[in-house]
């Protein structure tokens, strides 16, 4: 098992660096301990910590990570934790057998706290510290946050919940699997362990290509109905006039066709999980037959006089704003409300900061692995120029979209690196309805300010994308203000980062 280090770079360690015999509570760490790999987050200049690392990187065979935070200043707790809870998240990801160690002396005492909350909350750390007068320690820190301070707000909750809480949340493969190092989408792994644990309707709703499949099966295969059959439907394929008898079933003679009996859905997938993607689409009428069901239980199969009852747990995907859809009569409220019981909004790419080269490295792996038959095949790597282009396009498509693209450029690059013109030339030409905003059609009105919204929220996302999360410099990018302005304007449009 591996050793790893994660510290922030402070004032004392940079000043150690120009002196003769190096000194500071960095490299003090460093010699004390061997580490495999060593994540250092800073918010100095950069040339100046470049100089630092090279220093101290003399004499010690490790692999150096190095991360500049964009931080609004060196107490902002916030934006501290948000850089530290990327990397940790990182490094766990990277290297998941691996000892994390987080060393507390370097830094602020800002960060210093959100070192020990985040540590000992979220990830299985060890800490460390640096003094003149006791060299380096192993800190034991004497009490656990999640099981001394958490459990008091969460008495009315059964064990399971209070394990999920004491950060003891269901490891699966295909938990692990869901790539991620945003917050945001971290927070939605844990909202999932816990709903995968209660017999509840879960509804995902996301754009094409976020994962909403992957996150329905990673919720039964963390349930207890896992042993138990997933059977996935796409209610958006299903022909209208089959609809019935594919959720229920008809018996022989039922119609037209009709040459034998047929189960429908929900009996086969009775005692396991039935996954409705595009849920949306169900019609009016579809809607009312599948709220009893839902409601109880049974169910009549086509041509049946005699009610069947089926034990499905039900998870239903949509990329449809089913709100919407209810007000303009498109889809019934009462259903709505029965399934919307564990509700998880899966975010677009463009908005999962720092997960872009993430995927694209998970991805690139898996296509190597499953061309490593085909001959004449070389593994590929991502080159920095390919990598830039993808740091850098928005990904409407999504994830789907990401593997589809690196998919072509590796058919189509010849060499051991997908190169900037293998990206390029993978990507396709797809005009979206937004960039026909000067084009549309006036002469039966228009609303000017879903417009504005429209184009406000395309170039909001690109800046801050473009920026990497930094609100101050995607303000700069978008001549605005400051970052408060920035922030009322997000506000103001629901944008979330």
């Amino acid at each position: 098992m591996a050793d790893i280090l994660v510290s922030w770079v402070g004032n004392a360690d940079i000043k150690g660096c120009t002196e003769d015999a190096l000194t500071g509570p960095l490299v003090s760490v460093l010699r004390f301990q061997s580490f495999k790999f060593v994540y250092l987050l800073h918010n100095q200049s950069p040339d100046l910590v470049h100089a630092c690392v090279s220093r101290l990187k003399e004499g010690v065979d490790a692999e150096f990570v190095v991360t500049h935070a964009e931080l609004e200043s060196p107490i902002h707790f916030a934006d501290i934790y948000k850089s530290l809870d990327s990397v940790l998240s990182q490094a766990v990801q990277q290297h998941p057998s691996s000892q994390l160690h987080i060393q507390l002396t370097s830094g602020t005492p800002a960060m210093t706290s959100v070192s020990i909350l985040t540590g000992k909350t979220k990830y299985k750390v060890k800490f460390l510290q640096s003094s003149l007068e006791q060299g380096v320690q192993l800190v034991d820190l004497p009490f656990d946050i999640a099981a001394d301070f958490l459990p008091s707000v969460a008495d009315a909750l059964d064990d399971r919940l209070t394990r999920l809480i004491s950060a003891e949340a269901p490891s699966t493969a295909e938990f692990d699997n869901i790539i991620t190092q945003d917050p945001q989408m971290l927070r939605l792994k844990e909202r999932a362990a816990i709903l995968a644990q209660r017999e509840v309707p879960v509804l995902i709703h996301g754009e094409t290509g976020t994962g909403k499949e992957l996150f329905a099966r990673a919720i039964h295969n963390s349930s207890g109905r896992a042993k138990k059959t997933f059977l996935s439907l796409n209610c958006g394929a299903i022909p209208s006039e089959l609809i019935d008898s594919t959720l229920f079933g008809h018996i022989k003679g039922a119609f037209t066709g009709a040459a034998s009996s047929k189960q429908g859905v929900f009996a086969k997938a009775d005692g396991g999980t039935l996954f409705l993607d595009e849920f949306g689409e169900l019609p009016l009428d579809a809607q009312v037959r599948l709220l009893r069901v839902l409601q109880d239980g049974s169910y009549l199969p086509v041509g049946s006089s005699q009610e069947e009852v089926a034990d499905v747990r039900i998870i239903v995907a949509t990329n449809k704003n089913l709100g919407e859809e209810i007000a303009e009569g498109r889809f019934r409220e009462d259903l709505f409300y029965r399934v919307a019981i564990g509700v998880i909004n899966l975010p677009p790419l463009r908005q999962r900061q720092g997960d872009k080269w993430l995927l694209a490295e998970y991805l690139m792996e898996q296509i190597n692995r499953q061309a490593a038959t085909q001959p004449g095949y070389r593994d590929k790597k991502i080159s920095a120029g390919a990598n830039k282009i993808i740091l850098n396009h928005l990904w409407p498509g999504n994830v789907r979209e990401l593997h589809a693209t690196l998919l072509r450029a590796s058919l189509w690059g010849s060499g051991n690196k997908i190169l900037e013109s293998d990206i390029n030339e993978a990507m396709l030409d797809t005009p979206r309805h937004s960039q026909q905003v000067l084009e549309r059609d006036i002469s039966q009105g228009v609303d000017i300010n879903d417009i504005l919204r429209e184009v406000s929220i395309h170039y909001i996302e690109r800046a801050i994308a473009e920026s990497a999360g930094s609100k101050t410099k995607a303000a700069e990018l978008l001549n605005l203000k400051n970052y408060q302005t920035l922030n009322n304007w997000m506000e103001k449009y629901g944008i979330k980062q």
